[in-house]
Parts: structure tokens; sequence; C-alpha cells
């Protein structure tokens, strides 16, 4: 079982990502339960709060900081990556299951030449054994996973493991200065809309499809969004008609979320859809065919015209 985990804690802009909190509280559960300790590494140049990385359940983080290495490099951060987990001797390593994660993850994986567990929706010990749940066949079905390999990287689902409780507690902040860094390839910049939320870190989104018909119907759903403080997204279909960006497309060849609530308008409910949502914990549904796939899945269902729904839903939220 494990000897140590270790935990990758993902930044942007030196913003410690939600997701890789939630990593953290998972890990430290899993340390409990074996007996065993945890520690976390971040990659980057100046780290806000790292400090209270301590609440949630970690007592050491090691920065690894260049300026550099502000922006990811998947060479650059697989090689001190690497560097590290053979200096920590750990066997246990938690990624987040974002865009990062799923491209570093993997890289560190053929570089240890160990097991890799991707997506992972549940973590449990059993038998002194480290097991994963994870959905397969675009979340028709959930496959239980046992690594047999002698070190092996979990990614985790985000918005899946809940941060629960945290603490007063510091973390020991240790900061290695590296002098030099691998830099094959490197993130110059990244393109965002400022002011909007990404879905992949939402508690709540509300995401449109082509049932509404034309580009422009999708401010309703923004000023939907805008009242409840969610997140933006969209069908492939929304997306591949040019309505939307790439960045809000939901579903197998989009993002996968996870939020508290999601609300679907106008959006028939292809498999590839619902395999990018159906793990939200709730499902609210809007569409005028009452056959629709989407009430498959939906908590609530809402069989009518968006048209006519929307506005009044929106209505009474201002009343709110």
């Amino acid at each position: 079982m494990a000897n140590k985990i270790i935990a990758f804690v993902e930044q942007r802009d030196g913003e410690i990502k939600k997701s890789s909190l939630e990593v953290l509280k998972q890990g430290a559960v899993i340390a409990t339960d074996t007996n065993t300790s945890i520690e976390a590494v971040i990659i980057g140049n100046e780290i806000n709060n790292l400090d209270d990385i301590g609440k949630y359940g970690v007592s050491k983080i090691t920065h690894l900081k260049n300026s550099e290495l502000a922006n990811y490099s998947v060479s650059a951060y697989t090689a001190l990556l690497l560097s590290f987990a053979e200096e920590s001797e750990a066997n246990i390593f938690l990624f987040a299951n974002t865009a990062m994660g799923n491209d570093l993850a993997p890289a560190l994986a053929i570089k240890l030449n160990c097991g890799i567990v991707v997506d992972c929706i549940e973590l449990e010990v059993e038998d002194n054994q480290l097991v994963a749940t994870r959905p397969v066949y675009a979340g028709k079905a959930l496959t239980v996973v046992k690594s047999n390999s002698e070190k092996t990287i979990f990614t985790l689902r985000p918005n899946v493991f809940t941060i629960g409780n945290i603490s007063d507690e510091r973390a020991e902040v240790i900061v290695k200065d590296i002098a030099e860094v691998n830099l094959t390839n490197k993130v110059i910049s990244v393109a965002k809309v400022e002011g909007k939320l990404d879905v992949t870190e939402a508690d709540i989104i509300v995401s449109g499809g082509r049932g509404l018909k034309a580009p422009e119907n999708f401010g309703m759903i923004e000023e939907v969004a805008s009242l409840l403080g969610a997140a933006t997204g969209a069908s492939r279909a929304a997306v591949d008609a040019g309505w939307r960006p790439h960045s809000e497309q939901v579903g197998q060849t989009g993002k996968t979320v996870s939020p508290n609530l999601y609300i679907a308008v106008g959006i028939s409910g292809a498999i590839q859809h619902l395999a990018g949502m159906q793990s939200s914990k709730y499902i609210v549904a809007i569409n005028k065919d009452k056959d629709a796939p989407i009430f498959g899945v939906a908590d609530y269902g809402i069989a009518g015209d968006a048209f006519e729904i929307v506005p009044a839903l929106i209505e009474e939220l201002k009343k709110k």
C-alpha cells in the first residue's frame, strides 16, 4: 500500500486551482486511512497563499520555483516532477483530471514506468489497497480498478471529491529555486473571457443547445447564469454551429463537468453530452421534446418551450 502520497497542485497566474484543493483533501483522507503521509508539490514562479495548503490536510508543500515556469510546459514540468518523485520515494501520485492533469500525468507515468488510472470518481482503501472507480463507455458503466504497479498515478475528476471542512493549520513551505529548466515547449499565453467562470470550476452551470435556434438567444442563458453566479455551457451542436466558443463545450469531446447544479436548456441529450455532465449532483432539463434523452438523467424536467420557460425563470430569479 502507500508509503507516501504526492499531490500535484495546479496554479494559473499564481492562483491555486480549486480542483487541486479537492485533490489535496482526498489525498489527506487516503493518507489517514492508510496511516501514511501526504505531501504536495507545485511548480511556478510567484504563488499566492501557499501556506494555506495546510488547511486541506497537507503538512508540507514544495514549491519548485523559476520565472520561466510561470506558464505550463509539459517538458519542464515532467522533468521536475520526475526528479521530485524519485527523491521522495512516494508510490501514489494524485492529479486533478483537468487539461493540464491529462497532459502531465501520462507524461510522468511514462517516465516513471508506472500505472495510471484516469478520471476517477471514487477512491477507497480495500484490503490495504487503493481502489478506484471510473466511468467507461461514455458514462454508461462504471469500472473498479486496482493497480498492480509498484507506483501508480491517479487523476481525480473535478467537483466530485468535496473539500468539506477545512482546518486552521498551515503547511510547511519549502521553496526550491530551479536554476535551469527544460523548455522544449511552453504555454506562451492563455486566452480567457474576462469575468466568466470556467465550466470545470463552477458549482452551477447553465448550458444551451441547438434548441435555442440562434446564437443571439444565448443571451437568456447568460442572464440566468449571471443571476445564479453560474458558468455558461453549451452542447457540441451549438459550438459546431459557431454560436459559442469551444471553451464552453460540455461533453465527451469538450469538458467533463460535475457541478452541484446543471441546467440544460434546449439540449436533447446525445450520449456524448451526457458523458460530460451526468455526474452532476442535480440536473434540471428544459426541452420541448418530452422524450428527449436528457430527461433520463435529469432530477427535475420541464417539457415545454424554452422561450416561455426561461424568461419566466429570469423574472422569478430577479425577485430573489
